[in-house]
């Protein structure tokens, strides 16, 4: 795996930065007073989609993070595949997102945060496409208190 070097800093992993990329999105959300989960989509290292939850906003329950970033992503390369491609969102997406990630044939989902109550791992992984490359639990603990933290404000 390759490591990105910016000047000074210690170099990090590919799947740290971009899903950096995915909680600056989640925290997009949060300011807008949806739950915070956002999402990215990189092509041969470029971001090509971003999206973040917008189910309030938008009033459609299925305004989720990944379809946000999954369409602006197929919009952005003029085609409904996106083979090559990488998605990574703060939480392990749901079945419906799963769902919809077979239809787009992603070569790879990296999430951060488990969910196991709503997470399609719970459910049955084989929704995703037989090709795609699954990578749970990066930047976990970062992604999950955005979550934590944002339904304990609720809860007050």
């Amino acid at each position: 795996m390759r490591y990105i070097n910016f000047g000074d800093e210690p170099a990090i992993s590919p799947d740290d930065f971009f899903m950096n990329e995915a909680i600056r999105e989640a925290k997009l959300a949060l300011a807008e007073d949806e739950i915070p989960i956002g999402a990215i989509v990189v092509c041969k290292g470029k971001i090509i989609g971003r999206g973040h939850n917008l189910t309030e906003r938008l009033n459609d329950v299925s305004a989720h993070a990944e379809m946000q970033a999954l369409t602006a992503a197929a919009n952005f390369m003029g085609g409904k595949y996106l083979q090559d491609c990488t998605l990574y969102v703060t939480m392990e997406p749901c079945v419906m997102c799963a769902g919809a990630s077979y239809w787009f044939q992603l070569s790879r989902i990296v999430f951060g945060a488990y969910d196991t109550k709503l997470g399609f791992g719970r459910i049955n992984q084989k929704i995703t496409h037989p090709k795609t490359v699954i990578t749970g639990g990066i930047l976990e603990n970062e992604c999950a208190e955005l979550v934590r933290g944002f339904f304990k404000s609720k809860r007050k």
